[in-house]
């Protein structure tokens, strides 16, 4: 099995001292909301990359709804097309489950690049529920893209105001990749009101077991 360095193009990794955001999740399935917000996070932060991690499970989602790997990489390479968004299934190879763990090892693993974590304010509301989220906010800087119906929530919720004092604004959003952590930033812009969950209520995202 290749290490998870090799497992990232040369390509990928610009010259000088990177910005790549990372931008984890279930991908199940992929959808607009993904894209919306990787093109948010590469234009405001001025990332020169954005690194799908398409987790193995969610330790807070139910496993009996989550489609195979195989199958959520599939749909979000077909999905991406962008130049600068890269799939990938880097927590499988390093073994991690929770996201903290899989950060650390990043930061370790790549010390020559500036990371970003980029999340919807969906998960901002629940921050507080991930193991170790106060280590997340203090291994690399955050980016929160403002999700439909969830600004008061995200903004009022524990892990907001923990780290208020650290919270740089919007405008100056470009220096957040060069900060050291804890720093975090929230972006409003067109909200897209795509949804992994209303996708598979609707049945449009048939799980294909093995």
């Amino acid at each position: 099995m290749p290490s998870p360095k090799r497992l990232v193009s040369r390509a990928l990794v610009p010259p000088s001292r990177p910005r790549i955001g990372l931008f984890g999740g279930s991908f199940n399935p992929p959808h607009a909301g993904h894209l919306h917000a990787s093109q948010i996070a590469l234009r405001r932060l001025r990332l020169d990359a954005v690194w799908w991690l398409v987790t193995p499970g969610n330790p807070l989602k139910d496993g009996r709804a989550l489609a195979p790997l195989d199958q959520r990489l599939r749909a979000s390479i077909a999905l991406e097309n962008h130049p600068r968004i890269q799939v990938t299934t880097l927590e499988s190879y390093l073994g991690t489950r929770f996201t903290a763990d899989t950060l650390k090892a990043v930061v370790r693993l790549f010390p020559q690049i500036s990371f970003v974590w980029i999340m919807g304010g969906d998960n901002l509301a629940a921050f507080h529920r991930w193991r170790d989220w106060r280590d997340i906010f203090r291994t690399m800087p955050i980016a929160v893209v403002a999700r439909p119906g969830y600004a008061m929530k995200a903004l009022a919720s524990p892990a907001a105001r923990r780290f208020a004092d650290w919270r740089i604004d919007a405008a100056d959003a470009a220096l957040l990749p060069a900060l050291a952590a804890p720093a975090w930033t929230y972006l409003e812009e067109r909200l897209d009101a795509s949804s992994s969950t209303d996708i598979r209520a609707r049945g449009l995202w048939p799980i294909q077991r093995a």
